[in-house]
């Protein structure tokens, strides 16, 4: 019997990210040894994201892998960015890590930066859900029972209301036509906190929606594991007795890189 190949996965605690790494898991020759998670300085949140790290942490250890963090600063630009990265890649290389696995699913200029990229220290990429139907991944998605909430709006696509809602059915059938089912294209964000990779269901509550940067973002708050709840988000319902521990200037801010290169680890 071959030993399966070790892989670490780029995680951004989003959808695409947990039905790709779904997709490795059930896979025998692959054995997914880390999370790899770019995170801003700062702010302590998942980069573009905007999701609190301490979710971030509560997700590996519900998945039981471990999480890398790789620390970028707020406006980061290509040459900092790529240059952290690098380093933490070669921490894996080092342990015999020569895959590296994303989220990605048909932005073509992006899969070209990242193979790039991981070719010059020796490694290789790979796209579980590559070329997939994003129409059939919703359902999917659906169908396996993930939950996730939209942490991040372009409001030039998509209505601000739909910060802040959960990825059910009727999330889906509000989407205007112009907008991928996925989010491909950077219309939204998510963070997952229940499906088929969790142990248990990561309970958080909506909190204040914030607008930034020409962005809309969704503030979330963990939620004590003792509480007794059924399946996890707890929703906004009217004013919150407590305030997000951070105001806006908490949020990351757009990144001077094409921000769908800051998917390095997204969606």
């Amino acid at each position: 019997m071959t030993t399966p190949e070790p892989i670490l996965f780029c995680w951004s605690g989003g959808k695409d990210s947990a039905m790709a790494l779904h997709t490795l898991l059930q896979q025998q020759h692959f054995r997914v040894t880390a999370l790899l998670t770019t995170v801003t300085e700062g702010y302590d949140r998942i980069s573009m994201h905007g999701v609190r790290r301490e979710l971030l942490q509560q997700q590996a250890e519900s998945i039981g892998l471990p999480l890398h963090e790789v620390r970028i600063p707020p406006q980061c630009v290509n040459p900092i960015y790529e240059a952290r990265m690098e380093h933490a890649l070669r921490i894996f290389y080092d342990q015999g890590v020569r895959k590296v696995a994303f989220g990605d699913i048909f932005l073509e200029d992006l899969r070209a930066y990242r193979e790039k990229n991981l070719a010059r220290i020796g490694m290789t990429a790979l796209f579980p859900i590559w070329k997939r139907d994003t129409r059939e991944l919703i359902h999917l998605f659906l169908a396996q029972r993930f939950r996730a909430i939209a942490v991040f709006i372009d409001p030039k696509i998509l209505a601000p209301g739909f910060a802040g809602r959960e990825l059910d059915e009727s999330f889906f059938r509000d989407l205007p036509p112009s907008a991928d089912p996925c989010g491909e294209n950077g219309e939204f964000h998510t963070f997952v906190f229940a499906g088929p990779i969790f142990h248990w269901p990561i309970p958080v509550r909506t909190g204040e929606i914030v607008h930034r940067e020409g962005f809309v973002f969704c503030d979330l708050f963990p939620r004590d594991l003792s509480v007794n709840i059924k399946s996890g988000v707890i929703p906004n319902e009217g004013p919150q007795s407590l305030r997000p521990e951070c105001e806006e200037s908490a949020f990351p801010e757009k990144n001077v890189r094409n921000p769908q290169k800051e998917k390095s680890s997204n969606e």
